[in-house]
């Protein structure tokens, strides 16, 4: 008897599970909504890497009406099990922000086939896993011009973040800017090993003022802010990175790399939306709209004509294909 009771409220509970489990089912049916989760790896509202990302997701939740989600200040040894966890909740399309979510993406993927992944500057992909790449070495080469260009001591400095090939690249072509406008500049370097430790950032860049650099520069995520204000501190130039931001200091940077985020993730989202997502690597530059640099803003005055008349004329080379930036993914000595 007892034995038969226990049956009986085991059949109970599991119709009554499975009938909730139904009527969710039936209500995300209903509700239509694709769901898309992003990764990012400092904070959401750093004015700069993660800020135009997060923006894209915005942007993209309300064209498509979608439902989404975020993870801030994801580390390295985390994206796996991030893209995991947002996968195993039935999201749609899970986006890691930066260099390092490709591996994790690509791993993961082989065991979510029916989840896109997407990771924006890596250089992998799966079936269901892309890379979706930038030029930002296109922007990087405009403002080692402008660097080169204003300084007047004839030394400057760029910080980056992590020595991986999306950072890379930017520095490099930084360099090669700089020495097409001076042949002769110092070029200081540096790469702090963190996307997210403003201290560590201004303490390089302090110690390429201390080594006479005038003009101050960096790709390195909410770490580059710490470069802004070691330049904004000791009254030195400055340039941005991925957003504009003389907001930051408007005494002080003078023009900032721009990199249309909103646009690669809206291009994703459509793709999932239409059934054409696929794997692969996808390069996407200056003429494709995702990379360029922003205004003079209060600086608009400040630089000389001829200086802007040359970085317009670089622009327009690179929109038009007459210049090809070069792409180095290795740093040079």
């Amino acid at each position: 008897m007892k034995k038969t009771l226990l049956v009986a409220c085991l059949v109970l509970v599991l119709g009554t599970s499975l009938l909730f489990a139904g009527g969710a089912a039936e209500k995300d049916e209903a509700d239509g909504k694709m769901k898309v989760a992003l990764l990012l790896s400092g904070p959401a509202n750093d004015q700069g890497w993660n800020a135009v990302a997060f923006a894209g997701l915005k942007e993209a939740e309300e064209k498509y009406n979608l439902q989404t989600a975020y993870s801030e200040n994801v580390g390295i040894a985390d994206g796996e099990a991030a893209f995991r966890d947002y996968a195993a909740q039935g999201y749609d399309l899970v986006i890691g922000h930066g260099f390092q979510f490709g591996e994790p993406a690509v791993r993961v993927s082989s065991q979510f086939p029916d989840t896109k992944f997407m990771a924006i500057e890596s250089n992998v992909y799966s079936d269901n896993a892309a890379s979706y790449v930038m030029a930002c070495e296109e922007a990087g080469y405009l403002m080692g011009m402008l660097a080169a260009s204003m300084s007047e001591s004839g030394t400057i400095g760029i910080v980056g973040g992590f020595e991986q090939p999306s950072i890379v690249k930017v520095l490099e072509a930084y360099k090669i800017g700089a020495k097409a406008v001076n042949p002769s500049i110092k070029v200081l370097e540096a790469y702090v090993s963190s996307f997210t430790d403003v201290a560590l950032g201004k303490e390089a860049a302090l110690s390429m003022a201390d080594q006479g650099a005038d003009v101050l520069s960096h790709c390195a995520n909410q770490a580059g802010t710490g470069v802004i204000k070691a330049a904004e501190e000791r009254g030195l130039l400055a340039t941005g990175d991925s957003y504009d931001q003389n907001s930051i200091a408007p005494d002080t940077v003078m023009a900032s790399t721009i990199y249309s985020v909103p646009a690669l993730v809206l291009t994703a989202v459509e793709k999932v939306s239409t059934d054409t997502y696929e794997g692969g690597v996808f390069n996407l530059g200056m003429k494709d709209g995702v990379v360029d640099i922003s205004g003079y803003n209060s600086f608009e005055d400040k630089i000389p004509q001829d200086v802007k008349d040359l970085i317009a004329s670089t622009r327009q080379q690179i929109l038009d294909g007459s210049f090809t930036v070069p792409l180095i993914e290795t740093r040079t000595k």
